[in-house]
């Protein structure tokens, strides 16, 4: 399976509800679109300091995370952002590896979002066609 991309926008939260509660215009609600790497090795969202910065995500707290080829890195953990993929979208916290180049969408926002990874065409689909699926037991 090649490197698969897809176009997701990233959408600050907090300005979502301050933009409900009429705190700000919803022209202020901090969006970034960003052409991500598909990493179903990913455990969620990962950006790095730059994304972070253009979005205004606080970082909630620190912890280390394991990287490609072995060893850790320090990184932060976000205050929720939301993911969307066409008509979908979920909840997710981001993880910010500093020296990261690309977004990487990782599987919690995949699985958030009822999507699967196509590999024989290099692209992302609907786990379940057209129609969302969330199962709740």
């Amino acid at each position: 399976m090649g490197e698969v991309r897809t176009e997701v926008t990233l959408v600050n939260l907090r300005d979502v509800g301050k933009a409900a509660d009429g705190i700000i215009p919803e022209s202020a609600v901090r969006r970034l679109m960003v052409n991500a790497v598909v990493d179903t090795g990913a455990w969620t969202l990962i950006i790095n300091e730059a994304t972070r910065e253009k979005l205004g995500l606080r970082v909630k707290r620190t912890t280390t995370t394991s990287v490609a080829g072995g060893g850790t890195v320090a990184s932060g953990v976000t205050e929720p952002v939301m993911v969307c993929w066409k008509d979908r979208e979920t909840p997710c916290q981001a993880v910010v590896l500093p020296n990261e180049n690309e977004v990487l969408l990782g599987a919690l926002p995949l699985e958030g979002m009822d999507l699967t990874v196509n590999p024989l065409r290099n692209e992302v689909t609907g786990a379940h066609g057209d129609t969302i699926r969330s199962v709740v037991k």
